[in-house]
């Protein structure tokens, strides 16, 4: 038989846990973006994808090669956005659809000769990685919608 202490005491663990789950659970949703996988690969794009715009033929470094820069520094910014968002799914897709643009537009460099083909090769290897993670995180959104939070991939 449990006393009044014991009974007090037992209810104050079961407390404490429960705050701690809660803690646990406002720290995995809140990662610092640098944690997120799909952030540190694009992130990875991008230091690849500087100075091979750099090489880019002065004809095509300010059009094409500025507009690559541009759209990946857009997705960067748009990605800062998802967690803050009430329309999370909406904003992965602005984010997929920029991927796609990205992907056309390196096709055009290397097929303009703006770009080497091993260059090519491997930042359309990041990219097919970048876009498969980003599919996982909109499934994954639009499945948690009615369920509360989604996991940052």
């Amino acid at each position: 038989m449990q006393t009044g202490k014991n009974i007090h005491k037992d209810a104050e663990r079961e407390r404490e846990r429960e705050r701690e789950r809660e803690r646990e659970r406002e720290r995995e949703y809140k990662l610092p973006l640098n944690d997120i996988p799909i952030f540190i690969k694009l992130y990875d794009f991008y230091k690849n994808l500087t100075p091979v715009i750099t090489a880019f033929p002065k004809t095509k470094r300010y059009t094409l090669g500025q507009k690559l820069d541009n759209i990946t520094l857009d997705i960067l910014e748009l990605l800062f956005s998802v967690p803050a968002s009430k329309d999370k799914v909406d904003i992965l897709q602005q984010i997929s659809t920029k991927i796609d643009l990205i992907k056309v537009l390196l096709r055009l460099a290397k097929d303009s000769q703006a770009i080497q083909n091993n260059k090519y090769l491997g930042l359309e290897s990041i990219l097919q990685e970048i876009g498969r993670m980003l599919g996982r995180w909109i499934r994954s959104t639009k499945q948690n919608s009615g369920q509360g939070q989604d996991k940052l991939l």
